[in-house]
């Protein structure tokens, strides 16, 4: 009777209007109600991607510090250093710079840079002095004594520039060699649709066994595009760094490049291209300069051989049969 009556409701006209006016209100209130319930998507993956570029900002920014771009500052020389007030004394307002591209970061190396430039003069001229006054003075006047004393002095002044110096120059003829190679590989990261970061952490990887120090301006590279705020900072600090034109150009193009829009492709394969005519201008430079550089040593070294080794035979074989001495013998008879 209960199913009987449940039918019969349900074949009522009434009942089912009831019924369908309430489906629509359902699903009147469900399609208003899911936008709601859903959320945004978007936003979500927005966050979860700031997320883990936070996380990988602060890897690289460990990797940085850990390569040395903030070292500690502890010492015995950083202590001498900054209770002398060595860095305002003898104040270098390039010392930086050059300290960059000599690989050299951090505190700790400038600290020891002024310590070097206050001891060595010292140092220098106190060695002279006992040299000259006690060991062996040259048969110099006093003029010229405190002279060369002044003289040590001096070098040990410049003693520290020049190291630094050479360093840097070093440091920079080994990225040179590598660094159009570097560029090819560049171009080919980014044209097969990686990012530029990826492309300098890949290429810094790579590069590695031809020029660590390329791998590691590249490397640094990488890590400050990932938490500087502008790209162009990241680039700027790279040509710092080289100090060289080559890189300083290329720098140049990929600022253009992220202000501009322009592809990356062609600007990184102009500058390849014109790296690698800079080290074939550089070498052939080095080859026209040989010959004039061996002058001095031929004339010094190569040409007595040449004559010795020509001549002594003939003069070998003239002193054997005596011709020397019948000379010598028929002069005294005369």
């Amino acid at each position: 009777r209960t199913m009987t009556e449940f039918v019969t409701s349900l074949s009522n006209p009434a009942m089912l209007a009831s019924l369908l006016a309430a489906l629509a209100m359902f699903a009147t209130i469900l399609s208003l109600t899911m936008p709601l319930l859903k959320g945004d998507r978007l936003e979500t993956r927005l966050k979860q991607v700031t997320s883990q570029r936070e996380k990988l900002r602060r890897a690289n920014r460990a990797a940085l510090e850990h390569r040395g771009l903030k070292k500690d500052n502890s010492g015995r020389i950083s202590e001498i250093t900054g209770k002398l007030n060595l860095q305002k004394m003898l104040e270098d307002p390039n010392v930086e710079q050059k300290m960059l591209q000599a690989g050299l970061r951090g505190p700790r190396p400038i600290a020891i840079f002024y310590f070097c430039r206050f001891v060595l003069p010292m140092a220098m001229a106190l060695l002279a002095f006992l040299y000259i006054f006690f060991v062996n003075d040259f048969g110099l006047n006093p003029q010229m004594k405190i002279g060369a004393v002044v003289f040590g002095a001096a070098a040990g002044f410049y003693a520290p520039n020049l190291y630094v110096s050479n360093l840097a120059q070093k440091r920079q003829h080994s990225i040179m060699r590598a660094f159009p190679d570097a560029l090819d590989m560049l171009l080919i990261c980014v044209e097969s649709g990686m990012s530029i970061e990826m492309a300098f952490a890949k290429v810094g990887a790579e590069i590695g066994a031809a020029s660590p120090d390329l791998a590691e301006e590249f490397q640094l590279t990488t890590a400050e595009l990932a938490y500087l705020q502008e790209r162009r900072t990241a680039y700027e600090n790279l040509a710092k760094r080289t100090g060289h034109e080559g890189v300083k150009s290329v720098c140049m193009a990929l600022m253009q490049a992220e202000r501009y829009g322009t592809p990356l492709g062609d600007a990184l394969r102009v500058m390849a291209k014109e790296n690698r005519d800079m080290r074939m201008a550089d070498a052939e430079k080095k080859a026209a300069a040989l010959p004039a550089k061996l002058t001095v040593p031929m004339i010094l070294f190569f040409l007595p051989v040449l004559f010795a080794v020509i001549l002594g035979p003939a003069i070998m074989q003239f002193s054997e049969q005596g011709v020397f001495g019948d000379k010598g013998e028929s002069t005294a008879q005369q």
